[in-house]
């Protein structure tokens, strides 16, 4: 568990020059739930795999609404979530009080970056265990960032980050150059595909288990859940659940994986469903 007692506070390098507490920090976001963003020329696209603690639980919010333009899907602490997201919102006010308009979503992104790698060089603090996809649309046009707990942004046509990440990301690899000229709904469509590659073997897409957020021109961000999710789910068809990869699929998905394992063979892992931890659960 502990790293020689390198670990014991974030302003302690290890010989090998890592912080591990902020690696820890990445497998939270690695054991929530999944979250996938993708973005057209007109749209940005936000979908998540809302978890349950228990068929008496409801199920954990995924997607938050910041402004009339932007919104984030998170995956790790929720409650580290709900800081940074209230953090965001009073941002985006200041911004409409002071210069009467909306805050750029590229100038948001960067002042979480900045707060978020501030907790990761002084002492006393820890990083946010909590990973954020933001979709805006501004006068530049749709946006698609990830902000991760040591204090990194980068923009992205398609990503996906939490449990079972890897699986989306190959999907949306091999099918990104489509998504630039894409209606909306078969940007969403695209997205479920890849949302449903995050799934258990034994699970299925449905109403309750899955959210949209969409923003682009002339519509302001909208969250999309319970029935209002049927006529998204009706373009999968019967295929709500997860699929078996074919060989060569498979094979390249695990070749992924295992080069993955071999850049950060000394990260603990765990992609299970149930995390030791208050995650998005």
């Amino acid at each position: 568990m502990f790293r020689n007692q390198y670990d014991n506070d974030v302003s302690t390098w290890s010989p090998q020059g890592r912080i591990h507490q902020v690696e820890y920090a990445v497998e939270a976001v690695k054991q929530g739930s999944a979250a996938i963003g993708l973005r057209s020329n007109e749209y940005a696209v936000l979908l998540a795999l809302k978890r349950s603690s228990g068929e008496l639980a409801s199920y954990q919010k995924k997607l938050i609404k910041i402004d009339e333009h932007m919104g984030i899907a998170i995956a790790g602490l929720t409650s580290d979530a709900r800081v940074l997201s209230n953090f965001m919102r009073t941002e985006a006010m200041r911004s409409k009080m002071l210069y009467d308009r909306p805050i750029p979503v590229q100038r948001i992104v960067s002042t979480i970056a900045d707060k978020a790698q501030v907790n990761t060089q002084q002492y006393g603090r820890r990083p946010y265990g909590v990973g954020l996809l933001v979709v805006g649309y501004d006068e530049t046009g749709p946006h698609l960032y990830e902000s991760s707990p040591s204090g990194t942004c980068f923009e992205y046509f398609a990503m996906s980050i939490g449990a079972r990440s890897q699986s989306a990301k190959t999907y949306l690899e091999k099918n990104y150059e489509q998504f630039a000229n894409a209606s909306l709904d078969e940007l969403v469509r695209h997205g479920l595909l890849a949302l449903r590659d995050t799934l258990q073997q034994d699970k299925e897409l449905n109403i309750h288990n899955t959210s949209i957020g969409i923003v682009g021109k002339n519509e302001d961000f909208h969250i999309i859940e319970g029935d209002g999710l049927q006529k998204y789910l009706d373009l999968l068809g019967d295929e709500t659940s997860r699929t078996r990869r074919g060989p060569e699929e498979r094979s390249a998905a695990e070749s992924i994986a295992a080069e993955s394992s071999r850049e950060d063979s000394n990260t603990e892992v765990d992609h299970g469903d149930v995390a030791p931890m208050d995650t998005d659960n």
